[in-house]
């Protein structure tokens, strides 16, 4: 893989390593006394768990070691997301399930909440009501779902949201998504000075990072870094694509790899791993802790999802990025028996076709390395199409 210096690897390396690194600080932060706090999707507002001196880690299992166990529990034909992160958490092999006082849940889709039921069997879990729509009514319901797991929070672990940290913890979270959003700009460039599997690293390195207020100034200096070095006489111009649909952390970089081994470069992820999780700040925040809250509930009821119905905040990201990154093309990730996203990708393909006028490919993959021979031969076919 072409680099742009001869430092840039060993960064990039170290974000790459950051998930293993967090195995070694979630133990320190526990040896500190301070309560962990686990989560499985973007819909919870982490702000509340860090306004209360909670530390927060993502704990999405992408790795199809403990599937096997978990398939004594769940059925075969599942979710390998629901089935790796069950399975970690049933053998506690993961140092960050391992270490969360508390999982916080959501009722996203059928399989997450008869998972978390299940899980509770062995760890504590609270579940938020998460409504399926976007509307005002909805709204109002997602509001109250904040407060009460606000107030869970502070009576499990005896302590206190206030209005002061509370917006200290919505302005660094604020910051960090400024952060991660300037540095995926860099891939606007074309040719783009690095390559996409790098930049999705370093952005799925955020979630194991505990020294939240750290983040902004690392992304920063490694943003400015790219561009200082940035000779765009060394790169090669390819066919640039967007990646959507489900989390692509873990085992689905296979998908990123394969494409770029063959020609392309991903220069945009709207999926949970990328700008889906920066886009969107929390703005409005006004000067009581009610405002906060409600802030708070309507940024991340906005995430555009496909468990929401309708869900025209995905077409509107989707249409951003497809004009901002030039996109020729978009790929989108399909997790064996996820079943909303399966059902939406024919709507992504025609926004794709007939609206923005560029081709689409839907993969459907799980967290194997069986299918690495033909998603070669299917992506390579797409990058020459291009």
């Amino acid at each position: 893989m072409e680099k742009i210096i001869k430092d840039l690897p060993e960064i990039f390396d170290e974000f790459a390593d950051a998930r293993k690194t967090g195995f070694m600080n979630v133990k320190k932060i526990k040896d500190q006394d301070i309560p962990v706090v686990g989560t499985y999707c973007t819909y919870f507002p982490q702000e509340i768990a860090n306004a209360m001196g909670l530390a927060t880690v993502g704990l999405c299992s992408t790795n199809d070691e403990p599937i096997a166990e978990a398939e004594k529990d769940l059925p075969k034909n599942l979710c390998p997301l629901i089935k790796s992160s069950y399975g970690f958490g049933k053998t506690d092999k993961c140092p960050f399930f391992h270490f969360s006082d508390v999982v916080i849940g959501e009722t996203t889709c059928d399989g997450k909440k008869k998972m978390y039921e299940m899980m509770s069997d062995f760890k504590d879990v609270y579940v938020m009501e998460l409504p399926n729509t976007q509307s005002a009514d909805a709204r109002e319901l997602w509001k109250k779902e904040v407060y009460k797991v606000a107030d869970f929070l502070a009576k499990r672990f005896d302590t206190e949201l206030t209005y002061d940290n509370l917006k200290k913890a919505i302005d660094m979270t604020n910051d960090i998504r400024r952060a991660r959003q300037e540095l995926c700009e860099v891939m606007e460039n074309d040719p783009t000075p690095v390559d996409g599997f790098d930049i999705h690293s370093v952005l799925n390195s955020n979630f194991y990072n505990f020294n939240k207020e750290a983040i902004p100034g690392e992304l920063d200096e490694l943003k400015e870094k790219i561009m200082k070095e940035y000779d765009p006489s060394k790169r090669e111009k390819k066919p640039r694509i967007l990646i959507t649909g489900c989390p692509s952390g873990g085992a689905p970089q296979k998908v990123i790899k394969a494409l770029e081994d063959n020609g392309a470069v991903v220069v945009s992820f709207e999926n949970c791993i990328g700008e889906k999780q920066s886009q969107y700040f929390v703005e409005d925040t006004g000067e009581t802790l009610d405002d906060l809250i409600d802030a708070l509930a309507n940024r991340y009821i906005n995430i555009g999802c496909s468990v929401m119905t309708p869900n025209p905040n995905r077409f509107e990201l989707l249409s951003y990025l497809i004009d901002k990154y030039k996109v020729g093309g978009v790929v989108e990730i399909v997790l064996t028996a996820c079943h909303t996203y399966n059902i939406e990708s024919s709507a992504i393909q025609k926004f794709c076709n007939d609206e923005k006028g560029i081709p689409y490919l839907a993969v459907e993959t799980d967290y194997s390395q069986a299918d690495v021979g033909q998603l070669n031969t299917r992506l390579t076919a797409f990058v020459e199409m291009l």
